[in-house]
């Protein structure tokens, strides 16, 4: 699904996310010598793979995300991904803290959650294919979210290109509250680009937007490293740019991936 890319404000926002990410590299290292597969990091694009993680691991992801521009805002985006079969899972996730400056003021607290059902058809190796279908539930209050629930539906195609992996998602929205005049259906897309370096580290590049009528077209572009010292650990750091509408807006972001669990 199409995702807002906020992120954080303030030196200690950052503090926090690296007090984070140190402590979960930590749990990540030990988390080896528990025999877990591989992890799938779906984070920090705004497409999602069509692969599911592995059957009966619950898989953590943590970021923190800075927005600077006419307004601030920032947030700890965080997902729990776990599938039950290699066809079928269940993605929870959200803000666990949003912080928000504007012209109406200063707001924080929690944000809104998303929970989704995933299903995937994985061809091959190199190719497969997913539907997601997601709430998301107003648990920020009005000052930071709508304040109603959303529903969307997302569509995926992923391919091994060679040396490069392609993620391209199309999804339809509902949205709870919109402008008058503006239509309630807003369409989503985003195509992202994965290659592989030496030396463990990875690059993704990834064009997004969306359309609804009698609103205002949005496009972003993503750049963004990662690098996984481990099959079970990732991190990333990156930023991105809005393209459209004016004025533009530049973001930055850092997080990470491990598994939590094993329960088969």
């Amino acid at each position: 699904m199409t995702r807002d890319i906020p992120r954080p404000r303030s030196v200690a926002g950052f503090m926090l996310i690296a007090f984070s990410v140190t402590t979960l590299s930590g749990t990540g290292h030990a988390a080896e010598s528990v025999e877990y597969e591989p992890i799938t990091p779906y984070r920090p694009s705004v497409s999602t793979p069509a692969q599911l993680p592995f059957p009966g691991q619950l898989e953590f992801e943590l970021g923190g995300l800075g927005m600077s521009g006419a307004s601030r805002r920032g947030s700890l985006p965080y997902l729990f991904k776990f599938a039950f079969s290699s066809e079928w899972g269940l993605l929870v996730g959200g803000d666990a803290h949003v912080w928000s400056r504007g012209e109406d003021g200063r707001f924080e607290g929690v944000g809104d959650t998303n929970v989704t059902l995933k299903r995937a058809w994985v061809v091959d190796d190199a190719t497969a294919f997913g539907v997601e279908v997601n709430v998301k539930l107003p648990t920020a209050k009005d000052s930071l979210g709508s304040g109603k629930a959303d529903y969307d539906v997302n569509t995926i195609y992923s391919q091994d290109l060679g040396p490069v992996h392609m993620d391209a998602n199309l999804n339809l929205t509902r949205l709870g509250l919109v402008d008058t005049g503006t239509s309630r259906t807003q369409l989503g897309w985003a195509s992202a680009f994965t290659v592989n370096l030496p030396g463990r580290w990875g690059m993704i590049g990834e064009l997004s937007g969306t359309h609804r009528a009698g609103a205002d077209s949005a496009t972003q572009l993503l750049c963004a490293l990662t690098f996984s010292p481990s099959k079970v650990l990732t991190f990333d750091m990156g930023l991105s740019r809005t393209l459209r509408p004016r004025p533009a807006a530049t973001s930055l972001f850092a997080g990470v991936v491990l598994p939590l669990a094993r329960f088969r």
